[in-house]
């Protein structure tokens, strides 16, 4: 009966990988009958000479288009000629199972029977597309941006009408729709400053460090690409979590810079252990330069919120080993443990006194796709760089030139977050009743995503302390490990795929965000509403069972 089942589950997982778009695809072609009407159409047109004014030969579209005999062009792309750094590009988050879920998406709508009725997407942190609703006051001030008409409304109130005015002053023309400099609208940049400042209760930010990026991922992408030098031992070398999130090692690869893995503590809520990045840090000597260290906080997938002491031993670690420190911060209103805050980098940096604050290099990011807005489609977001050298900085402000400016209505979205209604405003009251609202559920969904999750046999939750995610540890039984192997996939994929088949849940495999040998996890976002999260998580625990039972291993999950 196992081998029955075995043969079953492989057609199911080979079939999810035919049937990719992004390995199977069909290529338009025009007819015939329409090319040569088209080269009709361009004989009529041609003059009487068949040379052209500069003694060039002319061809009509039907002779250009015939092929020499026995002939054929190569491409000139293909994956043999692709740039080798692209092929080692990996980003979970929206890989096979994503893709494959997006058509079984498909297949329901066209009436297909499964033995659900939808795909519910835990796969990725996009709020919006979870249900979650936008803040009034945000949208207001960016719609007024948008649409300057709207300013002689009543319907608008003068708090949101203010801060519009105020960012239209500072675009061009008085309009969203024109250019920004690179690093972004001068009022909106001041504002970050001063929201900084605020945060860190008077820790000095100036707004000349402030670049204004299109989303957190652009401006960490942007700090490694000045960061990644030097070749054979001297190629630099970059520390990341693991787990982590996948847009450090796909920027890692593409780079071809040298990732340096350093794992954190599973069994101690994901903590970071300092000992731990110095292992990490002597063994990568060995055949790169390490240059950085990147910090998830709180963690993405992993959901703990790092205390204040181990931030001030990463950063006495940072300044002994002389290594740039890259924060990303973007989940930091995300803190749902009541014992537990969060402390940003710089501000542990500056009260750790003047011999690090003016010498550790450090850039930290935030966004306006997390937090309690959820306004992934914006693409806001912001960097500040301290100690950053100054013939380097005017490099960084050269190479962000490039790419013009971040789309000025994700800068218009930031400045909102950063600037919020005051007491004294007439939009105070609703946006921190919206706030409050988002972050509440947020925290009882990230309770009850643990709670549930760790009343399934073989499988274990660390507490969801802070982000939009549970990254839980799954017990996979022998078995099954040997099923996936022969299928030459991890057997957290095999599992996941599984999962989507059979209960229209899309979660995605540990492995894609990496994990210690032998483990498996998977990750999943506490964003749906209660009753759709509910229905998630019996759905996982359903399937688990079922899975343990299927190679006879209930008994061993339930002593693991």
């Amino acid at each position: 009966m196992h081998r029955l089942q075995s043969l079953a589950n492989r057609s199911l997982i080979s079939g999810a990988f035919d049937q990719c778009p992004a390995i199977s695809r069909t290529s338009a072609k025009t007819s015939p009958k329409k090319t040569a009407c088209r080269a009709g159409v361009r004989r009529k047109s041609q003059a009487p000479s068949a040379d052209g004014p500069y003694g060039l030969k002319r061809y009509s579209t039907a002779e250009a288009s015939a092929p020499s005999a026995g002939r054929t062009r190569e491409k000139t792309l293909t994956m043999e000629t692709l740039n080798p750094q692209v092929k080692g590009v990996e980003y979970a988050v929206r890989g096979p199972i994503v893709l494959k879920a997006g058509e079984i998406e498909k297949y329901l709508q066209e009436g297909g029977q499964k033995p659900f009725t939808e795909v519910i997407k835990a796969n990725i942190g996009d709020a919006h597309a979870m249900g979650q609703q936008p803040i009034t006051f945000l949208r207001q001030v960016v719609a007024l941006c948008t649409f300057p008409e709207l300013l002689d409304s009543p319907s608008f109130p003068e708090d949101a009408k203010w801060r519009a005015q105020r960012i239209l002053r500072g675009c061009g023309g008085q309009s969203i729709g024109s250019y920004s400099a690179s690093q972004g609208v001068d009022c909106i940049r001041q504002d970050i400053a001063a929201y900084i400042e605020q945060r860190d209760q008077g820790v000095p930010a100036h707004w000349d460090n402030i670049f204004l990026t299109t989303g957190a991922s652009d401006g960490i992408v942007s700090i490694l690409r000045l960061l990644v030098s030097g070749q054979g031992s001297t190629r630099t070398g970059v520390m990341i979590p693991i787990p982590q999130y996948p847009l450090y090692s796909a920027a890692i690869a593409e780079m071809d810079a040298v990732q340096v893995n350093y794992y954190l503590d599973e069994d101690n809520c994901w903590a970071l252990d300092v000992r731990e990045l110095h292992r990490a840090y002597q063994a990568a000597r060995q055949h790169c330069q390490p240059r950085v260290l990147c910090i998830i906080n709180p963690g993405n997938p992993t959901g703990q919120v790092q205390s204040k002491k181990c931030i001030e031993d990463v950063l006495h670690f940072a300044y002994e080993e002389n290594l740039f420190v890259m924060a990303d911060e973007v989940y930091q209103e995300n803190v749902y443990a009541p014992d537990c805050r969060f402390h940003s980098f710089k501000k542990v940096l500056y009260e750790m006194g003047p011999e690090y604050f003016n010498s550790v290099e450090l850039a930290s990011f935030h966004s306006t796709s997390k937090g309690y807005t959820g306004e992934c489609g914006f693409r806001g977001g912001f960097m500040e760089i301290v100690n950053l050298d100054v013939e380097v900085k005017a490099q960084l402000v050269k190479m962000l030139s490039v790419r013009l400016c971040p789309p000025v209505s994700g800068q218009a979205a930031m400045d909102v977050i950063v600037n919020p209604p005051q007491p004294d405003e007439p939009s105070h009251t609703q946006f921190y009743k919206e706030k409050a609202v988002v972050l509440g559920a947020l925290a009882d969904k990230a309770k009850l995503t643990e709670q549930i999750l760790n009343a399934v046999p073989g499988i274990k939750c660390n507490p969801v302390q802070g982000a939009m995610y549970a990254f839980p540890r799954i017990f996979i039984p022998p078995k099954a490990v040997e099923e996936a192997e022969a299928l030459g996939m991890q057997p957290d994929m095999m599992y996941c795929l599984r999962l989507l088949e059979e209960t229209g849940i899309c979660v995605v495999p540990g492995s894609g965000f990496g994990q210690r040998e032998g483990t498996y996890h998977f990750r999943m976002t506490i964003l749906p509403s209660p009753e759709k999260l509910k229905v998630l998580l019996e759905k996982v625990h359903d399937f688990h069972i079922k899975f343990l039972n299927e190679y006879s291993a209930l008994d061993e999950a339930q002593h693991v």
